[in-house]
């Protein structure tokens, strides 16, 4: 048995991710055990920025938080900036927060938490492009290799996924947290 048998991640992303950013954490979920499904506003395969290419498993309309234990949310700018665009991939992640469920974002990927209204009162990271966009949305930004705050791992890099991966999976494997209310 591993740390995470039985349990189901949610990728979220679309056209122009970060591609080690989809699969370093892609990889380290399911070799401990986890169920990874990409989840996207798009439907097919999407295209990373270095070209990897990866298929879409189910359309974020038809996605429901209350089926994956944790959301893991890559980065890339033209990936953060689509998505944090999409009111449905919005709803999907503040579905996350609301039910307490863990949520790793990495780079870029934390601009759609500003549009789902979720780190107010949080200490994270990011890409450092975004540290204004997250302090003016109610973070405590820091620069740091990964922080975990209430079950929300985040790094800045694809330097940082090797500290990333392990506190996404210890994360996981400890499983909810107090939901956050808005």
């Amino acid at each position: 048995m591993t740390a995470l048998d039985g349990k189901k991640v949610a990728f979220l992303l679309t056209n122009g991710f970060e591609d080690s950013e989809l699969t370093s954490p892609w990889g380290a979920v399911t070799e401990a055990g986890a169920q990874a499904v990409l989840v996207s506003p798009e439907s097919g395969t999407l295209t990373g920025k270095k070209g990897h290419e990866a298929t879409v498993d189910l359309g974020v309309t038809e996605a429901s938080a209350s089926d994956y234990d944790a959301l893991v949310l890559p980065g890339g700018v033209v990936n953060g900036d689509k998505l944090r665009m999409n009111e449905d991939a919005v709803a999907f992640t503040r579905a996350f927060f609301e039910a307490g469920k863990p949520v790793g974002v990495i780079c870029h990927g934390g601009w759609i938490l500003t549009d789902a209204d979720v780190v107010r009162g949080r200490t994270m990271t990011s890409y450092p492009s975004l540290r204004t966009d997250l302090r003016n949305a109610g973070a405590d930004w820091v620069d740091e290799e990964v922080v975990v705050d209430q079950g929300l791992v985040s790094s800045r890099t694809p330097d940082d996924l090797p500290a990333f991966n392990a506190k996404l999976v210890e994360e996981i494997g400890e499983g909810q947290h107090e939901a956050q209310t808005a």
